[in-house]
């Protein structure tokens, strides 16, 4: 799975999603698809303007995550898990 760090991002450099739309003319309703990492298509100059105005590489700004990674996380952090340790409750 792809996921987007513009939150991420925008925090470490202490912006708005409004200073983005200013600066980049990409419409607020796009940039919180890419804020909210709701994005099912990434558009190529989108991610232009992103990367350009940000200063960072396509690579810093969307990672691949494993999905199983997710699930093993979620799995090894669930109640079951916890009691699962041998410890009697």
């Amino acid at each position: 799975m792809i996921s987007c760090r513009l939150s991420a991002i925008l925090g470490a450099k202490r912006l708005k999603v409004a200073d983005v739309c200013r600066a980049t003319g990409i419409a607020r309703a796009t940039l919180d698809r890419y804020y909210y990492d709701r994005v099912n298509s990434f558009d190529r100059v989108v991610l232009e303007k992103l990367c350009r105005f940000l200063q960072v590489k396509p690579g810093d700004l969307l990672m691949m995550i494993e999905q199983k990674d997710l699930f093993e996380t979620w799995i090894a952090h669930s109640p079951t898990s916890i009691l699962s340790t041998g410890d009697k409750a």
